[in-house]
């Protein structure tokens, strides 16, 4: 097991805790170390001393270095770039666009980075040595035109029947895109990490020791990151949206409209800020499989009811 994985089993075990090492991890300084920096700090995790000295550098470690692996993960695709990256796609993407065409384009710009992170970070225990395959790059390809597509639907609405009626203009602009927006997120990690559930990814037993590869375990790991995402996306969707309808209520907005504007976008960014933490925290990275959820050939290696897993991010 990756000195990774067995960091995360050891101090990422209750959600509080998690959310707090992931406050950390998501440091965007941490994008100036270099690879050199990455694998030094890689090694001292491996080593389990002096961790309270060595704290800066067992987090660039944990949050650059894919725990299957073991290589530094790309720049981009790193969780402390997730947000700098992320946050202003998102807020384009929300926006009321007045034509199809930038709607499809900021779409189609957040949902390939989207793909991008979720392959990234994907469980890739049965891909070792292995190059990416026709199939994979059809489906990420297909992903990204399908939920580009998807996400501008809204706007594709009002453009195509022409909607002038304000209540159905402020529902396809506010209401639609809260399920919409979780939805496209769970496809997208769905669809992206389908091959782990196909071919499985590994499992441990309470010692470390890899004991075979488990397609049970492979659902439970794409499942539970998908709906972190959705949780995301959705969050991050709905609560800017209530806080304006609130807000639109008090007199000083209803005095200042242009306010309402500039409000949405930085609690946009707001939010998705906080979300990304609490949902990357949702479920341990080293997740369990109680045995009688594993394939007949696993269970006799579950001596303890249960085994471990890489669930991705």
């Amino acid at each position: 097991m990756d000195p990774v994985l067995l960091y995360w089993k050891n101090e990422g075990q209750s959600f509080l805790s998690r959310v707090k090492l992931w406050f950390n991890l998501l440091d965007p300084s941490s994008l100036l170390s270099s690879d050199a920096e990455i694998q030094k700090a890689h090694s001292l995790l491996g080593s389990g001393e002096n961790r309270e000295k060595d704290a800066p550098a067992l987090t660039l470690a944990l949050s650059s270095v894919h725990a299957d692996s073991g290589a530094v993960l790309p720049l981009v695709f790193r969780p402390p770039a997730f947000l700098p990256i992320s946050a202003p796609l998102v807020v384009a993407s929300f926006l009321p666009h007045s034509g199809v065409k930038p709607a499809v384009f900021w779409q189609f710009l957040l949902q390939s980075y989207s793909t991008g992170f979720n392959y990234a970070n994907r469980n890739s225990s049965s891909e070792q040595g292995k190059k990416t395959s026709l199939k994979q790059l059809l489906l990420i390809a297909g992903t990204v035109s399908y939920t580009a597509c998807a996400g501008a639907l809204p706007q594709i609405f009002i453009n195509r029947l022409r909607v002038r009626s304000a209540p159905v203009q402020t529902f396809l602009r506010s209401i639609l895109p809260i399920p919409l927006s979780a939805a496209l997120a769970f496809f997208n990690v769905v669809t992206v990490r389908s091959e782990e559930s196909d071919s499985g990814i590994q499992v441990f037993d309470s010692n470390g020791n890899p004991v075979g590869f488990s397609k049970a375990a492979g659902e439970k790991a794409v499942r539970e990151t998908a709906t972190s995402r959705a949780a995301m996306f959705g969050t991050t969707a709905a609560a800017p949206n209530l806080l304006i309808f609130l807000l639109q209520r008090t007199r000083l907005f209803q005095r200042s409209p242009l306010l309402v504007a500039p409000l949405r976008h930085m609690s946009v960014a707001f939010v998705l800020g906080l979300m990304i933490p609490v949902s990357f925290a949702l479920f341990p990275q080293l997740g369990t499989i109680k045995k009688e959820k594993l394939e007949e050939e696993l269970q006799a290696a579950a001596v303890d009811g249960h085994l471990f897993y890489h669930r991705g991010l």
